[in-house]
């Protein structure tokens, strides 16, 4: 068992050293999208996640799905009720009362009546389930989302959002789970269930997407602003858009000078005191 918890430990140590290392990178290179400094380093990232996916985990999800949906659905009700006390915390940091006192009845209902959540029975009465996360409590105070990154097996993100995911490991459940095996479990079988969650997903994107990277930048980096701003966000400032005025600006100034030329009809006056000399 100390083995085992050592491994894990680097293992850890090892997801979190990436996430750094990728977010420290974040102003050390440049491209052309102003919202992805790093896309070659980032494509290229992207690229290795997509063939470890191809080659473990999306086999592995597909086999996962022999299960009977009630079993799957279960197990993501499980999970889902065990995420409730990350979003709970969080509509609370973000000063959120309500909403986190409608999380805090979800998580007593679903783990009672629910049997530990296994059933999403607050769903049922009308508790509404929110999406919450220390990336998003970090937005809501003024934070800015910074480079957007791809971190390894992990997949996309940004700065920010890289930061709330330490937010979030820290105060998960599951973390705290004893011994060292359940725990690795619980976390392999979330992300197992997760993975098989998103295969139609995965489908679509391969037959629809012309570049899947873009696809997938884009779709994140709008999914989380709208979820910052609970789906009401402003006017986003893109640089690309607000060049366009500042180019345009010039054409305007060959207009102002026309009204001067006006005063020309006096031009008659200067032959008076001529005719007047003879």
């Amino acid at each position: 068992m100390p083995l085992v918890s050592r491994r894990c430990s680097r293992l850890r140590k090892f997801f979190l050293g990436n996430v750094i290392a990728v977010m420290l990178l974040g102003g050390c290179a440049s491209a052309g999208n102003p919202r992805d400094p790093l896309e070659p380093l980032n494509r290229g990232i992207y690229q290795f996640n997509d063939a470890v996916d191809t080659v473990l985990f999306r086999p592995m999800a597909e086999v996962y799905q022999v299960l009977p949906q009630f079993v799957r659905t279960g197990i993501g009700n499980f999970f889902s009720n065990v995420q409730d006390v990350i979003i709970a915390l969080n509509n609370l940091l973000q000063g959120k009362v309500t909403d986190a006192g409608l999380d805090l009845c979800r998580i007593i209902v679903n783990s009672t009546v629910g049997i530990l959540g296994l059933i999403d029975v607050g769903t049922e009465i009308g508790l509404e389930k929110h999406q919450e996360d220390f990336g998003q409590t970090l937005g809501r105070w003024g934070f800015g989302s910074g480079p957007y990154i791809v971190i390894p097996f992990l997949g996309p993100s940004t700065v920010r959002d890289g930061i709330g995911l330490i937010g979030d490991w820290k105060t998960d459940p599951l973390t705290y789970l004893e011994p060292t095996r359940t725990r690795n479990a619980a976390y392999g079988l979330y992300f197992l269930n997760r993975r098989a969650e998103l295969l139609n997903a995965s489908r679509i994107l391969e037959v629809a997407a012309l570049d899947p990277y873009e696809f997938v930048r884009d779709a994140y980096l709008q999914r989380r602003r709208n979820l910052v701003y609970d789906g009401n966000p402003p006017d986003e400032d893109d640089p690309e858009i607000e060049a366009k005025p500042k180019a345009a600006a010039p054409e305007v100034k060959p207009a102002t000078p026309t009204p001067d030329k006006a005063p020309e009809p006096a031009a008659p006056a200067t032959e008076k005191p001529v005719t007047g000399d003879r």
